[in-house]
């Protein structure tokens, strides 16, 4: 399935091993990895044709699905259960609508996914009309999302509590920016923040880039990455992520005043290989960390994130005692816009400062009360992949036919 900009192959929880060492190597084989061509399964040859979706009914009352997102890497053995991921989690309902597991309940049809990754949950809207044989997931529509060829159906995600998804706090060091020392860079300000996605946000000019080279600038830039690899492992240790070597987060991104009336202009690398587009979840953190007073995306935004308090007031001029605030930001990326709706609580939208912590000033930023936003997404095909037997060498049923 086709989930916003992303694209993989989705299961039934039950239809895979149960225990993740066996499940694992299922996805490699299913995949084609480590091959970097993935020549001998269905990955794409990039990291964003390289997931895999598992989706079960929810064991818990607050959910209807569970869902769990594996990133896997068109050059490595590495499967990825730690990490969220926005757009393949827009696949999940109508998933879930053809496999069975989930029965239309009208026009358009919501379910509560559970991300077992990080607890993340979202509801997420599909449209299933009505047809000869029963209410089906339409997918033909006139939505259009940067990164995606043509029109869609809506899927409406809107993501419940997104604050801290891996990370201990939406501000992990409790500051809106850091001054990091690399050495052999010499020190650069990162905002550190997880809105739903760890990130590590870099004005470009700090890195001397503009921000606006194209993704196949950056991946030829070795040595934009090299600098890039060895903030992201100096960012990992004092976002409390231990040692991020062999981790698909923190992503790094870099920002710059918005170029095409945008909020601000992203180059987001997932982590070492320049993003296409950018990921849902990504661009909510880097929406959340414009409204955020000092972070290093704050101040670039242009113009000022539009926000309008509940009671008709300027959310932006921080209206004191506000009970929540609706702020729209647009995240410009190479392939187009991504525009996020957040709602902020807590008095100001910027939030306040405590004075704790060594350093500047501790933050304590306001609760993101709604992370809101369409993608699109689509059934390719339905079927079955073949592995191969020797994945299973105690299982008498399959001594050397494919497993299906």
């Amino acid at each position: 399935m086709r989930g916003g900009t992303s694209r993989g192959p989705f299961f039934r929880a039950t239809d895979l091993p149960s225990d993740g060492a066996n499940r694992d190597a299922a996805l490699l084989a299913a995949m084609g990895s480590p091959d970097p061509r993935q020549i001998d399964g269905l990955g794409g040859g990039t990291p964003l044709t390289s997931k895999a979706g598992i989706v079960g009914l929810s064991t818990r009352a607050d959910a209807d699905l569970d869902f769990r997102f594996a990133q896997l890497q068109p050059g490595s053995d590495l499967v990825d259960t730690t990490p969220n991921c926005g757009n393949m989690l827009a696949a999940v309902v109508p998933f879930a609508v053809e496999s069975g597991l989930l029965t239309p309940r009208g026009d358009t049809t919501t379910a509560r996914v559970r991300t077992l990754n990080t607890g993340l949950t979202a509801e997420i809207t599909v449209p299933t009309p009505q047809g000869e044989s029963g209410r089906y997931v339409a997918y033909a529509g006139d939505t259009r999302i940067d990164g995606v060829p043509g029109s869609a159906a809506p899927v409406t995600v809107n993501f419940l509590d997104t604050a801290g998804s891996v990370c201990s706090a939406l501000l992990p060091t409790g500051r809106t920016r850091d001054p990091v020392a690399v050495e052999g860079i010499g020190t650069i300000e990162v905002t550190c923040i997880d809105n739903g996605q760890p990130l590590v946000i870099a004005e470009a000019s700090a890195l001397r880039r503009t921000g606006y080279e194209s993704v196949a600038e950056l991946n030829a830039d070795t040595e934009l990455k090299t600098r890039l690899e060895a903030l992201r492992l100096a960012c990992g240790e004092l976002m409390g992520l231990g040692d991020v070597t062999a981790k698909n987060y923190p992503k790094m991104t870099l920002v710059a005043p918005g170029a095409h009336g945008g909020t601000i202009s992203t180059r987001s690398f997932i982590p070492h290989v320049c993003h296409e587009s950018i990921g849902v979840l990504a661009a909510v953190t880097v929406a959340t960390a414009c409204v955020l007073d000092g972070t290093v995306a704050h101040a670039l935004i242009r113009p000022p994130a539009s926000a309008t308090g509940t009671d008709g007031t300027d959310g932006t001029d921080g209206a004191e005692g506000a009970d929540s605030t609706d702020v729209a930001v647009s995240v410009e990326h190479p392939a187009g816009e991504f525009s996020v709706e957040l709602g902020l609580a807590l008095g100001s939208p910027h939030g306040t400062e405590t004075g704790a912590g060594p350093g500047p000033a501790a933050y304590e930023p306001p609760r993101v009360t709604k992370s809101a936003l369409v993608r699109t997404a689509r059934l390719i095909m339905a079927g079955e992949v073949l592995l191969p037997g020797r994945l299973w060498p105690h299982d008498p049923a399959y001594p050397e036919e494919p497993k299906r």
